[in-house]
């Protein structure tokens, strides 16, 4: 039998935590297995990230994702989730044109595929379309700093806030989300010491990835928490495993062992009982019975 289902986790628990000095655990999620397993380990917030296009479908960057496939693996996420709060990812072009965009997009996230929350890049400039999105009732979770969404406009994915000018601007950028009703903040590719500043201004939790420690909560591509990256790693990951080099091991002895006659073994086999076999040879063919036998 199984045991009671646990209580899930809500936006104002977040809010709660921060209040109360706990840290807050995000991991990135795409498909039904995985997210049973992160949800089990006790993540607060299960992030179904566009970055699914760069580890899952194999995009060189998050741009191409489109709502559809965003929509498609944010279904698989929830289904495998009892406790986490599972927040989407707004994609690229899904909120940057009009805010009925903006809504109808979020909208889709919550009716369709079961989330709690979105998540929208960029700062005051995306505060029309986060008032439209909170406006339908949809928690949002904010994003400023290194966004990936901006790639081109960066330059590549570069520590961002490194001069006076630019640190002032993404702390007016996080204020600003916080105005607008963000019920959290992810702080990317920032330094510490700005990420510390902005935490202590903000009366909501932040989130960082490659911001340093004082950040209410961290979070990591589950992909590279475990090791299935391949090439360049980012300098803030810390690997908890080496998945990939286990499946490509696993992968080997398998093709090996079919090569080889060794796979399946007898044990590994089903067989039918003599008298069936009889049955099945004594209703076939003379030729059938000799190529059969041979």
């Amino acid at each position: 039998m199984s045991g009671p289902r646990p209580c899930p986790v809500c936006v104002p628990d977040l809010l709660k935590m921060k209040q109360r000095g706990e840290k807050i655990a995000m991991l990135t999620a795409y498909d039904f297995p995985t997210a049973r397993q992160l949800d089990a380990a006790g993540a607060e917030i299960l992030l179904v990230g566009d970055s699914l296009g760069m580890v899952v479908l194999g995009y060189e960057s998050t741009l191409p994702v489109t709502m559809d496939e965003m929509v498609h693996h944010t279904k698989a996420v929830v289904r495998g989730t009892q406790r986490a709060l599972v927040v989407a990812d707004m994609p690229y072009l899904s909120y940057h044109l009009t805010v009925r965009d903006a809504a109808r997009n979020a909208g889709r996230f919550v009716q369709e595929a079961g989330a709690k929350a979105v998540k929208v890049e960029g700062g005051r400039k995306r505060v029309r379309a986060i008032r439209a999105i909170r406006d339908a009732e949809i928690p949002v979770m904010g994003h400023v700093g290194l966004t990936p969404q901006s790639v081109h406009e960066f330059g590549g994915f570069k520590i961002q806030g490194k001069s006076a000018a630019a640190a002032r601007s993404i702390l007016e950028d996080a204020l600003a989300l916080e105005e607008a009703g963000v019920f959290s903040v992810v702080l990317e590719g920032i330094p510490a010491e700005l990420a510390g500043m902005i935490t202590e201004r903000l009366s909501i939790p932040t989130l960082g990835i490659g911001a340093g420690a004082a950040c209410d909560g961290q979070v990591l591509v589950i992909h590279d928490l475990l090791g299935f990256t391949e090439g360049h790693v980012p300098s803030f990951v810390r690997k908890y495993a080496e998945v990939g080099a286990t499946v490509r091991e696993a992968s080997r002895r398998f093709v090996e062992d079919v090569r080889g006659g060794s796979f399946p073994s007898e044990a590994e086999s089903s067989h039918l009982k003599d008298e069936v076999l009889e049955e099945v040879r004594g209703g076939l063919g003379p030729a059938a019975k000799r190529q059969w036998r041979s």
